[in-house]
C-alpha cells in the first residue's frame, strides 16, 4: 500500500497543489482505493467507486471448505494455478463486441489466478466488508445491480456504514460489473455522466486543506478546468 501512496504523491506537480485530489478505482481498484484512504484519511477531497471488490460475489466464490484449505496451502504453494475460478470476462461484460475485444487483447490475463493472488484478494474482501464504518471521505459509489463478479450488497453497506458526511450511491438495474468498459455505450455514456456531474459539483467548491476531506463553501466559487481535474485524479483500475 505503500508504493500507491508513494505513486499517488509523485504525480502531484506543483502547479495541481491548490485542487482538490479525489480517488477513482474501479472493482478491485476501488478496494486499493479505500486501503489509501485509511492510510492517509485527512489526504483525499474524495473517491469515485465502481463496482468496489469489498466483496466477492456469491456467484464468484468457491466453497468456503475450499477456501480453508487454499489459504492452509498457500505458503508452500504461492504461485500454483489451482484455484477454481469462473470465466471472469464472461460474467463480467456484458456488451459482445466488447467482451470478444478484450479477449483478443494479448495484455489481459486470462489464465486462473495464481494461489497467492487469489488468497490475498479473499483476505482484502474480508477486511474491508468488516471496516466499512472508517470510511470518512466523500464518495460515489456505483454498481451495477446485476454483478456477479462484485457483491452490489456490499456496496449499499458502504454507503449506509461509512461516517462520511457527504456520500452518494447510484445503482444500475440489469448492469454487470463492467460499468465503463463492458456495457453497451449508452450505459456507459450513462455512468461516466453520472461521474463528472458528482465530480462538478465538488470541484466548484473551494476545499480547505487539513479538513478530513469535507469541502466547506467559500464566498467566491472556485472553477477548476476539466483538464486539470483528470491529471490530478490517481486511477486505481484492475481487472
Amino acid at each position: 500500500m505503500s508504493s500507491c501512496v508513494t505513486t499517488c504523491d509523485s504525480v502531484e506537480q506543483e502547479e495541481y497543489k491548490h485542487l482538490p485530489r479525489f480517488l477513482y478505482g474501479e472493482s478491485m481498484g476501488g478496494a486499493v482505493a479505500l486501503l489509501v484512504h485509511r492510510k492517509e484519511p485527512r489526504d483525499w477531497n474524495g473517491a469515485v467507486l465502481l463496482a468496489p471488490m469489498c466483496k466477492i460475489a456469491e456467484e464468484s466464490k468457491v466453497h468456503p471448505l475450499l477456501q480453508g484449505f487454499l489459504i492452509k496451502i498457500c505458503s508452500a504453494f504461492p504461485t500454483w494455478k489451482i484455484v477454481p475460478t469462473k470465466d471472469i470476462i464472461e460474467l463480467a461484460f456484458k456488451d459482445p463486441r466488447k467482451r470478444r475485444e478484450i479477449r483478443q487483447n494479448p495484455f489481459i490475463y486470462q489464465d486462473r489466478p495464481r494461489l497467492k493472488t487469489a488468497v490475498e484478494i479473499l483476505l482484502l474482501t474480508w477486511d474491508l466488508e468488516q471496516r466499512l464504518d472508517e470510511v470518512t471521505l466523500p464518495f460515489l459509489v456505483l454498481h451495477g445491480e446485476a454483478d456477479k463478479v462484485t457483491d452490489p450488497s456490499v456496496s449499499k453497506a458502504l454507503f449506509n456504514s461509512a461516517l462520511s458526511f457527504d456520500k452518494d450511491m447510484k445503482l444500475y438495474p440489469g448492469m454487470w460489473h463492467g460499468l465503463t468498459t463492458g456495457e453497451p455505450d449508452d450505459n456507459v455514456q450513462l455512468v461516466y455522466g453520472d461521474i463528472i456531474e458528482w465530480l462538478d459539483k465538488r470541484t466548484n467548491t473551494t476545499f480547505v486543506e487539513g479538513n478530513a476531506g469535507l469541502p466547506t463553501q467559500s464566498s467566491v466559487e472556485t472553477k477548476i478546468p476539466k483538464q486539470h481535474i483528470e491529471m490530478d485524479i490517481p486511477c486505481l483500475q484492475y481487472c
